[in-house]
């Protein structure tokens, strides 16, 4: 972590609703007038869409899984470089990974492949991270350690699987068989690489569907927000202005002493309501560590 140069970052698995997250957060960057250096995900993939059907191919006949959930088939290494080189310097190495073609066209590539590593990071006031592993820790990286501000999406798992599950076929072109076997390969990187690390977000916000979800193999749409409630955690409760959030959020109510519950349409508001006075602290300590900075320096 580093106040100079910080780092926020939302983590949930694929459909989780991080994009939907996003949209929040350039709002709020907008009305601060931040410049977010912008990291996706998906960009740390190990493998192109046509490798990794190879590397599945081959963890078949291995009789043993991959997933863009767990550590074979993303390069944590170069996740990690990022967050510390931009937490050091302002600085790092990105690209993009090109899901459809309307994203691929611009660059005369093909769906399913990545653009070329680029230097980014110069003038920017903080970097915002958006994909499956901001706070992921494995015994050979730790990304969690160079965040300053880590939040969690997590829709509970049936939801989870129907927002997946219509992405990948309406958006990514995927069938239906083919989508339920990747939800049943990932399961065990699922379990180990995504859930922990809503262990050490500071925040997490989940959305709980009020309809029925049992089988989310057959559902025909996605439960809206207005059908939802969604659970936030405060990893810290002890300055959180519960009674203010009470009084804003009108329908919202207290479920433990560290969570607020608030209805899904309310989420817009919730989140602008809690993020962004944590946002504004983090760029008076960004303000204040430079200060003090040009002011050794004139010494």
């Amino acid at each position: 972590m580093s106040a100079r140069n910080p780092i926020i970052a939302v983590t949930g698995s694929s459909g989780a609703g991080t994009s939907t997250t996003t949209e929040s957060f350039e709002h709020i960057f907008r009305s601060l007038n931040i410049k977010p250096a912008m990291v996706e995900g998906d960009s740390f993939h190990r493998f192109s869409r046509q490798e990794m059907g190879v590397e599945r191919r081959k963890a078949e006949e291995e009789q043993r899984t991959i997933s863009y959930f767990g550590e074979q088939a993303n390069d944590f290494d170069s996740l990690e470089s990022l967050f510390k080189d931009y937490s050091e310097r302002g600085v790092g190495k990105v690209r993009r990974y090109l899901h459809t073609f309307d994203e691929a066209v611009p660059y005369n590539q093909m769906p399913g492949t990545f653009t070329p590593w680029e230097d980014m990071g110069q003038g920017t006031d903080l970097l915002f991270y958006e994909g499956l592993h901001g706070g992921v820790v494995t015994e050979k990286n730790d990304v969690a350690k160079h965040v300053d501000l880590l939040i969690g999406m997590v829709p509970i798992v049936n939801l989870e699987w129907i927002q997946k599950i219509h992405r990948d076929i309406n958006q990514r072109g995927h069938s239906r068989e083919a989508v339920t076997a990747s939800i049943v390969r990932s399961m065990e990187d699922y379990i180990s690489y995504i859930t922990p690390q809503f262990s050490k977000t500071h925040i997490n916000f989940q959305r709980v569907p009020t309809v029925d979800t049992s089988n989310p193999f057959s559902a025909k749409a996605i439960p809206t927000l207005d059908e939802s409630f969604v659970v936030i955690r405060f990893r810290e409760s002890s300055n959180v202005d519960f009674p203010y959030y009470l009084r804003m959020i009108q329908g919202s109510f207290m479920s433990r002493v560290n969570t607020l519950v608030v209805p899904g349409g309310k989420m817009g508001l919730a989140m602008e309501l809690i993020l962004k006075p944590l946002i504004q602290d983090l760029m008076t300590k960004k303000a204040e560590a430079n200060s003090q900075l040009d002011w050794m320096s004139d010494l």
